[in-house]
């Protein structure tokens, strides 16, 4: 059961909200249509509903807010828009990854496909579903962790009769077995054919709440739908003998044979066309909107009416239903209406919340701990905060899903293996060039050799992905910025890179010993140090593209970072560090034998002083440098967006 209590959306300078003091309920067991002209304000109040949008009110799922419950997927499942995911994924793929991300066993995926009846669907790329198909997607994602409650936005926008039938036919059905099933529509007649309650809205106020049956009575109108050749003919004679009975008749022509006849009745229609010798195919009784220009906005395509004979209308004739006002908050772009002062909300706290966003985080908690405190005393709504989207109930399973779905991370590490190799082949037949970088292919024209870069890149694919094609937070305009999942995508990441970082050693050494013979790929002395060199570069160049990416929400931007270590951050370490110095610090490995009573296992204290030898060069220095900075930048912009 949905209990939704004050809705009202914040207003922006001189309009009116877009939402003003909403309050309906949907009960289990039942569809729900919330209905309304494009702008009456439907799409609003499903974003303050979900607590996507900034505003006034509450709204309890089963007794809680969306807030308090733990795993808000189980309990509501939600089609908004299109479907977001990476056009180059499969659909099968991307309902795998979202079990992950749901915490639902992987089988889930297949049920939903079938449920939704795409599963010949399964191997196609989401780029090249079309709009049918793309909706049927958007249900089966909403379907995925079982919930209890559908909350859909126009589920049924763009599709044919038939998938219109289908889709409505599997809402019912859901609703049958106890579901709880909100979805929005701007057709009237749709309304009262799919729904058992249906909820008005006009200018973003509720106008009516009823029966399916009681606004089938009182919103709609009884018609008589006909079809002859001569239809043109039929309203003229119509028109003419309600004007001389004196009765309110409207004869609305909807192209090519169909006559649709309000106010009148079967027999009376039948009578005319017999007197006059019409011939008509088609006599029957319909329930049709409050005629010509009223009830929910513009006509549905293909249905555009035109009025052709009209009777003198008595005090008891039909009385349309009000204009609606365009919500750009609906349809962005779209002319908001004027609105009467009655629908201005009394409860506008613009300027001061202004000012609180504005504020220093802790001035900012204070102020909304003292605005709630007012509201609770005047006796308003709260207020509705924009929650951050849920996480991934299993992190890891999820990015590798994430990571693997899609083709881009396997091009990308063939072409740093392709162009390694003709790198390293190069740079041998040049000569003078040391062995550590020759089969490393990093000649030192370049700040970075192909196999960083590459890893670099595959890293801010992690996050820059998921900013552009967002799966875990749709209509958020963000992804989360949770512990877990960054600890899956740096170690996916890492992985990736070690991985990256070998095949490019070996495939550099294979192909010289093949074109140069065994001289050329001799194994230096010092082959250690120089290894782990080699791994932890490559393994920091792809942590700081995840972390830079998670950061700037970009991954240009997170590749820019990789690439400005060596540019900007290693000259300034190395001058910094170069210099004569009073002193020389001791190496560890001294320090640590002479200070510590116990010694180290197996010569910890050697390994130790090497990793921070490492370290301790300009260019391990300047990467864990940029590392701690990204990592302090990706906490505090996390702890930013909770607070606000």
């Amino acid at each position: 059961m949905i209990q939704a209590t004050g809705l009202t959306s914040s207003p922006r300078k001189e309009l009116p909200p877009a939402v003003d003091d909403v309050s309906f309920e949907a009960h289990a067991g039942r569809v729900t249509a919330l209905l309304g002209a494009p702008g009456a304000g439907k799409t609003t109040a499903l974003r303050l509903m979900l607590e996507l949008q900034r505003g006034r009110g509450i709204t309890y799922f089963r007794g809680r807010p969306l807030h308090r419950i733990p795993h808000p997927a189980h309990e509501v499942g939600v089609l908004l828009g299109d479907v977001p995911g990476h056009p180059a994924r499969t659909v099968r793929g991307h309902l795998r990854m979202l079990c992950a991300a749901a915490g639902v066993p992987v089988r889930r995926a297949d049920e939903v496909l079938e449920a939704a009846g795409i599963v010949s669907l399964r191997d196609e790329r989401l780029g090249t579903l079309s709009r049918g198909m793309d909706r049927r997607l958007g249900l089966a994602c909403a379907l995925l962790p079982d919930p209890h409650t559908l909350v859909l936005d126009e589920p049924a926008r763009g599709l044919s009769a038939t998938e219109s039938r289908w889709l409505y036919g599997t809402l019912r059905a859901y609703a049958a077995q106890g579901g709880t099933v909100l979805c929005t529509t701007a057709d009237p007649k749709e309304a009262a054919r799919i729904a058992d309650h249906v909820v008005t809205l006009e200018r973003g106020r509720l106008v009516a709440d009823q029966e399916a049956a009681d606004f089938s009575r009182t919103r709609l109108r009884p018609r008589v739908a006909v079809r002859s050749p001569h239809a043109a003919r039929l309203s003229a004679l119509l028109a003419q003998e309600a004007r001389a009975t004196r009765r309110s008749v409207e004869a609305v022509h909807e192209g090519g044979n169909r006559l649709c006849v309000y106010g009148s009745t079967c027999a009376d229609v039948g009578e005319v066309a017999f007197r006059h010798g019409i011939v008509v195919h088609q006599l029957a009784d319909e329930t049709g909107d409050m005629g010509p220009g009223a009830g929910a906005g513009e006509p549905a395509p293909g249905e555009k009416g035109t009025p052709v004979g009209t009777a003198v209308r008595d005090a008891g004739g039909p009385v349309p239903a009000d204009d609606t006002a365009r919500d750009p908050d609906d349809h962005p772009g779209a002319p908001a209406g004027e609105g009467s002062p009655a629908s201005v909300s009394p409860l506008r706290q613009e300027p001061e919340e202004a000012a609180v966003e504005d504020a220093p985080p802790a001035s900012r908690t204070r102020s909304r701990r003292a605005a709630r405190t007012r509201d609770a005393a005047a006796g308003l709504p709260p207020s509705v905060s924009v929650r951050p989207a849920p996480r991934p109930l299993r992190p890891l399973r999820y990015e590798i899903r994430r990571a693997t779905g899609v083709g881009t991370g396997f091009l990308v590490g063939a072409a740093v293996l392709v162009v390694s190799a003709l790198t390293a082949v190069l740079l041998a037949r040049v000569g003078h060039t040391p062995q550590p970088r020759l089969l490393a292919a990093w000649p030192r024209e370049l700040p970075l050799p192909p196999a960083a870069l590459g890893a670099g890149l595959l890293g801010a694919l992690a996050f820059g992905d998921e900013f552009r094609h967002p799966a875990l937070a749709a209509d958020r305009g963000t992804v989360p910025r949770r512990l877990g999942l960054l600890t899956a995508k740096l170690l996916v990441a890492s992985a990736t890179a070690l991985v990256l970082a070998v095949l490019t050693v070996g495939c550099d050494a294979e192909l010289l010993y093949l074109v140069y013979g065994r001289e050329a790929v001799e194994v230096p002395a010092d082959w250690l140090p120089l290894s782990a060199g080699w791994l932890g570069l490559v393994t920091g160049c792809a942590c700081a593209g995840v972390l830079a990416a998670g950061v700037f929400r970009s991954t240009t931007a997170g590749l820019a970072v990789v690439v400005a270590v060596p540019l900007l951050v290693v000259p300034l370490v190395h001058k910094v560090t170069e210099g004569p110095a009073a002193r020389t610090p001791a190496p560890l490995a001294s320090r640590l034998r002479d200070g510590v009573p116990l010694r180290w296992p197996f010569g910890g204290e050697r390994h130790l002083d090497a990793v921070l030898r490492l370290v301790a060069q300009p260019v391990g220095g300047a990467l864990t440098l940029s590392l701690a900075a990204l990592l302090c930048a990706y906490v505090l912009t996390g702890l930013r967006s909770r607070v606000r």
